[in-house]
């Protein structure tokens, strides 16, 4: 799981959405969620399940393909 391509991942699935909704979706802050599109982070296992959810994903293909 490298995280740079997990970030690019997530921030292509954003696109356009503003980062304030989808960090309202999930219950985490907007640095947080830039930590993440910015390969600084990976997501702990509960918000991975979210942003799959948020994004009609599976965890699998955002953070394993």
């Amino acid at each position: 799981m490298d995280a740079k391509k997990i970030g690019k991942r997530l921030r292509q699935l954003r696109g356009t959405t503003p980062g304030r909704e989808v960090c309202q979706a999930l219950g985490i802050s907007r640095s947080t969620l830039s930590m993440y599109e910015q390969g600084r982070r990976i997501p702990r296992d509960e918000i991975k399940s979210k942003l799959a959810k948020y994004y009609n994903k599976s965890v699998q293909e955002i953070f394993f393909d």
